[in-house]
């Protein structure tokens, strides 16, 4: 079982904009900040707010042990990989959601 993590991923395309919204009409506390992201702290979870050109729904996050381990079990399993930075990827399931594993580093 993939434990949730407590990040979510939002794409949007205008990431001045989002970053307006977030803070100053939701209030969020941002907790770091990228020429493509903003990540704030929303309460219960982290809102990871991303630039992309092509918007989504929120994407759950899952913590790993093993990426290629998550990697090939995903593979085999009927995923399709989308997007893979080494130490985390984003994947479809077999039924066309979209989510993200990240492998946990030590001592989290």
């Amino acid at each position: 079982m993939l434990p949730s993590s407590n990040c979510v991923a939002i794409h949007l395309t205008d990431i001045s904009a989002a970053e307006n919204y977030y803070t100053n009409v939701m209030k969020f506390e941002m907790v770091s900040r990228t020429e493509t992201s903003v990540a704030y702290n929303a309460g219960a979870f982290l809102l990871r707010v991303n630039a992309d050109l092509k918007p989504g729904p929120p994407i759950p996050s899952f913590p790993v042990k093993d990426i290629r381990a998550a990697k090939e079990g995903l593979i085999a399993n009927g995923c399709t990989i989308l997007l893979d930075n080494g130490d985390s990827l984003c994947f479809r399931d077999p039924f066309g959601i979209v989510y993200c594993v990240a492998e946990e580093k030590p001592g989290n």
